[in-house]
């Protein structure tokens, strides 16, 4: 196992302290308690995993990271700002990729990156300039002029991951990014996020691809049941182990199947 830390910024001023902080992070819906008191603090220029059973929290932990969710407790800074009680400051710094994602799809792939970019401030210069730099990078050029509503997923996918970083945020929150997504365009897009991340920036990005995880990022955190069961520099949380076993053991998914029988017999 490699021992890989965090990238630091080739930009001065960029990668220097905690990109994001989470203490105590909680929710809860009637008596179900969805996140009980996360922390979490994450390196500037950190590529940082975050995995998890169905129904563990995770996008509901980064859905009150981001300020798309409430949380009844808890604090989250980013990059020393909290988001709550300061959201114009810190959502500036911030790019997401949601849960459910819903998108301008009567939009053409141009003109929902034009409209991403004047929600951002960028002037109409900068915001052709730097749509023409993600339609190439992400392999959209030939599909810019189509209505988002006839791209297929993993295009989606692409196009709303361009104009979450057309603002140049420090901070990218991803949920399920490369899912539907094809194995090529996946490495495409894990090679713009590491580029990103070499210059400072930082990722979040949640995924039930274990190995994805494992070759990625440099930090990891499990989360089950809505607690945070491990959080650290990927080598650390492993301990020598590969992603998929020691997630298994933290999460309790290591079961004996007992009972069903009658699947060893046949009906005909």
């Amino acid at each position: 196992m490699v021992d890989r830390a965090p990238r630091q910024s080739t930009q001065p001023g960029l990668a220097s302290g905690v990109a994001l902080s989470v203490h105590n992070l909680t929710k809860r819906f009637g008596s179900v308690t969805a996140v009980d008191s996360v922390d979490l603090e994450i390196p500037a220029g950190t590529f940082y995993g975050f995995v998890g059973p169905n129904g563990a929290g995770k996008t509901t932990t980064l859905s009150m990271i981001t300020g798309l969710l409430r949380p009844d407790h808890g604090v989250v800074k980013i990059h020393g700002v909290d988001v709550w009680r300061n959201p114009a400051v810190a959502k500036r710094a911030l790019g997401i990729l949601p849960d459910q994602l819903r998108l301008f799809d009567r939009l053409t792939g141009a003109e929902f990156l034009h409209h991403a970019g004047a929600l951002r401030g960028l002037d109409r210069e900068t915001i052709a300039h730097r749509v023409d730099d993600l339609s190439a990078a992400f392999g959209l050029r030939h599909s810019l002029e189509r209505f988002v509503s006839d791209y297929s997923a993993g295009m989606v996918k692409k196009i709303a991951i361009a104009a979450a970083m057309i603002h140049s945020p420090r901070l990218l929150v991803l949920d399920e990014p490369f899912e539907s997504v094809d194995p090529v365009s996946a490495a495409a897009m894990i090679g713009i996020l590491e580029k990103y991340t070499a210059a400072g920036g930082t990722v979040l990005l949640s995924s039930h691809s274990m190995g994805l995880i494992e070759r990625t990022c440099d930090s990891v955190a499990i989360i089950a049941a809505g607690r945070m069961l491990a959080a650290g520099p990927i080598a650390d949380v492993l301990d020598g182990e590969s992603l998929e076993t020691r997630f298994v053991e933290l999460a309790g998914g290591a079961t004996a199947v007992e009972g069903m029988e009658w699947l060893q017999s046949f009906s005909d």
